[in-house]
């Protein structure tokens, strides 16, 4: 008796012209994800060329955090309304001048104003690549793809750091934005070519852009970011006034999304208490793993006296295991249960954290990093994990509008983690200045830091095996990849 199961059909190779498409959308996704750590290797470097202060630095990284944050939200918007291969053109034109602002900048605050213009066509760029997907390749390919972006997305930030120290130590600090351009120049000429023509849009019906809720989140991440980097001290009344404004903010983007017809995000699931407690814990591990790429550049060559090469390697370690343990941990989770092992993952980044705080620095560089690889370790685990359990249990109709509080609050974590956590660091270091603290502070520093690190995922594990979280139903949130 023959068996009547039909074979699998072979999968059709792309088309030449879907190939292009995907190459020039890869190179689009890798660009920015790139530039969200290209610098932080060397912000002792720019510290010291710039005559910045630490807190001052920082903002060459929350600049760009702070204009894809506010934008990711809604450029998808403007895609539909405007074309989504016209702006992506137009994101990686703007990218691409943007970079060359970066290079060509006389002064910190020039540099500053250009990243946040590179951040506003990485937006463009990151939201539309994931847009343009279902137009450019066949439909079986396109979970492939997505796969892809998604592979390009996490080695862009894992080898950012590398990509910069190499860079700077060999052409000057300038070359980590000037790389952009030839990159910028195929990625532009690949997707002219290759991309479908935007379809003509039927019908007389009008798309509406949340322009106050855009401002308002703007102002809101501003006001709180500047308040944690100004270096007078939280309690200083500017500083109280700031935050006061970024909590004032926050209170009327809650009121204004509640009423315009097409918001950033939807309130009303912020009344489900299950997803606070995820938002939460998103928020809570976002940053602290942004805090390693923030605090770790400063302590490495400062305290450890390695050079800026060397740096940009080691940064790359934390990234990089967690992009390669994502396959192992997927496995994981498979045999051993998605909720144990979102829990362990979160055991196993406390420890490491707890090992950096508390070893003592005649371990040198393998005191930092095998630590730092049981943190990146246990990330990888726990996203996994939490992915997991949000795809088997979410109703498909909310999926969308979940993901885009977690990648707010993602994005708010890695903020606190750079801005924030550089504060600490900065203050327990010295009151005169970071990049004058004798390597002792610095190392001091980064062990205090990581200590409160520590305690914000030890807040985690407590939302992890709540109650409330371990009853039937409920579940720990997403938590996305960075960059």
């Amino acid at each position: 008796m023959t068996s009547s199961t039909p074979a699998p059909a072979a999968v059709e190779p792309l088309p030449a012209r879907a190939r292009w498409a995907l190459a020039s959308l890869s190179l689009a996704m890798l660009m920015p994800s790139l530039d969200t750590s290209i610098a932080n290797a060397g912000l002792p470097v720019l510290s010291e060329a710039l005559k910045a202060s630490f807190q001052q630095v920082q903002w060459i990284v929350l600049a760009y955090l702070l204009a894809v944050t506010t934008l990711i939200a809604s450029v998808g918007r403007l895609g539909d309304l405007l074309g989504r291969r016209r702006l992506l053109l137009a994101g990686i034109a703007w990218f691409s001048v943007a970079s060359l602002g970066c290079g060509l900048a006389p002064s910190l605050g020039w540099l500053l104003a250009a990243r946040a213009l590179q951040g506003v066509g990485a937006a463009l760029m990151l939201a539309l690549s994931i847009a343009l997907v279902a137009d450019s390749v066949p439909k079986a390919r396109t979970g492939s793809a997505m796969g892809l972006l998604g592979t390009l997305s996490a080695l862009g930030t894992s080898f950012g750091p590398s990509l910069g120290g190499w860079l700077m130590s060999s052409l000057g600090w300038r070359s980590i934005f000037l790389v952009n351009l030839p990159l910028g120049l195929l990625a532009l000429v690949l997707a002219w070519r290759s991309l479908p023509a935007d379809a003509r849009r039927a019908g007389s019906g009008r798309l509406v852009f949340d322009y106050p809720g855009t401002l308002l989140l703007a102002l809101g991440l501003g006001a709180y970011a500047l308040a944690l980097t100004l270096g007078q001290g939280l309690l200083a009344p500017l500083n109280l006034g700031l935050l006061g404004l970024a909590g004032l903010a926050g209170g009327l983007l809650v009121w204004v999304e509640r009423r315009v017809p097409a918001p950033l995000f939807q309130p009303a699931l912020l009344r489900q208490r299950q997803l606070g407690a995820c938002l939460a814990m998103t928020l809570l591990v976002s940053t602290v793993i942004m805090s390693t790429l923030v605090v770790g550049p400063f302590y490495l060559a400062r305290s450890l006296g390695l050079d800026l090469q060397t740096v940009g390697l080691c940064l790359s370690v934390g990234p990089l295991v967690a992009t390669l343990g994502g396959w192992p941990a997927g496995r994981l989770v498979d045999r051993l249960g998605a909720r144990r092992m979102s829990r362990g993952g979160l055991l196993g980044m406390l420890l490491g954290l707890l090992a950096l705080a508390l070893l003592p620095a005649s371990l040198g560089l393998a005191g930092y990093l095998a630590p730092l690889a049981l943190v990146t370790a246990g990330y990888a685990l726990f996203q996994a994990a939490n992915n997991s359990l949000v795809m088997l249990d979410v109703a498909p109709q909310q999926r969308g509008l979940s993901a885009g509080l977690l990648s707010l609050s993602r994005n708010l974590g890695l903020i606190s983690g750079t801005a924030a956590m550089g504060a600490l660091f900065a203050w327990i270091s010295s009151a005169s200045g970071i990049t004058r603290a004798p390597p002792e502070a610095v190392g001091a520093a980064m062990r205090g830091t990581y200590g409160l690190a520590a305690l914000l995922i030890a807040l985690a594990l407590i939302l992890a095996f709540s109650d409330r979280l371990s009853a039937s139903g409920e579940r720990p949130c997403e938590l996305p990849r960075p960059g």
